[in-house]
């Protein structure tokens, strides 16, 4: 197995971001003050990329050694693994698992980012911690913010074009994002373009994103084509259970059908607290999920350019 591999980007400039890389896991870092003027941000940042380059060393081999129980399905009263990064990953599942298939697997990229983010902040005292620091894992990230330091993501298709702005601010409690659907990383049971969650931390919202996005969905439809996740990737942890493949062309109304079938299940986890937010969007459309009482274009952590709930980005 290869060995891990570290380099600054930006020009190799150690005071840009730093990027890891070993296997499937894929690590871009940042870590500053937000634009506030302190002293030493260089010196923290330093000590915040040496601390993730030394945990990141053994993350996927640790990994490895336990991914028969990593792949098998979430219980409530299961086994616990030995790894911390694969008890993050199981804790992140476990809360859905009376309801819904879900292994520790949907959590592993969140996961990750947790723990190398919790890493980088364990070498510093509280009052003397870096404003802000986070830790993109694929587009799952982890982040830590403090004083007036804000996170500021946009939500892109993958032809690239914007889907919708948010940003994250300290007095927050949301500290992790996710992005699924169908066409990134891992395989999906759902047709959705893109769905984005927000949560407590990244391996929480990984999880959650998971069955938001496979819940956007025809079944039966003759225009999505589905196959065993095994005959698409061999070891998959989703094992005969089918994953799509490819998806024709829909109707406006089937598009809404679908994303409303999403919306339902992030609505439900956002009544049991188990993620803040979402944005789910497949074709031309779009749809938010957020607390009856947020105000997304004041203290909200999540803001959408549109201002309706239901909007289109044609």
């Amino acid at each position: 197995m290869s060995r891990p591999v570290a380099r600054y980007l930006d020009g190799g400039d150690p005071n840009g971001r730093l990027h890891l890389q070993h296997g499937p896991i894929d690590l871009v870092i940042g870590v500053d003050d937000g634009g506030t003027a302190r002293k030493g941000e260089a010196e923290r940042r330093a000590r915040a990329f040496a601390a993730a380059i030394a945990r990141f060393q053994t993350i996927l081999d640790e990994l490895v050694s336990e991914l028969p129980l990593l792949r098998a399905p979430a219980e409530i009263g299961g086994p616990m693994p030995a790894g911390s990064v694969a008890r993050r990953m199981l804790a992140a599942v476990r809360p859905f698992a009376a309801d819904h298939f879900i292994t520790p697997m949907a959590a592993i990229a969140g996961a990750v980012a947790d723990e190398i983010l919790a890493a980088m902040l364990a070498v510093f005292d509280k009052d003397d911690r870096p404003l802000r620091a986070y830790v993109n894992n694929g587009g799952d990230i982890a982040i830590h913010l403090d004083g007036d330091a804000e996170f500021h993501v946009r939500m892109a298709r993958e032809d690239g074009a914007a889907l919708g702005d948010f940003a994250l601010h300290a007095f927050s409690p949301t500290r992790g994002i996710a992005t699924s659907g169908r066409g990134g990383r891992s395989l999906s049971m759902g047709i959705a373009d893109s769905v984005t969650v927000l949560a407590v931390n990244a391996a929480a919202a990984d999880a959650a994103v998971t069955l938001v996005a496979n819940a956007v969905d025809l079944p039966g439809h003759a225009a999505i084509s589905r196959a065993r996740a095994i005959d698409v990737v061999d070891d998959s942890d989703l094992g005969e259970r089918l994953v799509v493949t490819d998806c024709e062309l829909l109707t406006d109304a089937e598009i809404d059908t679908a994303l409303s079938r999403g919306l339902a299940r992030a609505e439900r986890f956002i009544t049991l607290s188990l993620i803040d937010r979402a944005g789910l969007f497949l074709g031309n459309q779009g749809l938010l999920a957020m607390p009856a009482a947020a105000q997304p274009f004041t203290a909200s952590p999540f803001s959408i350019d549109q201002s309706m709930e239901r909007f289109s980005n044609a």
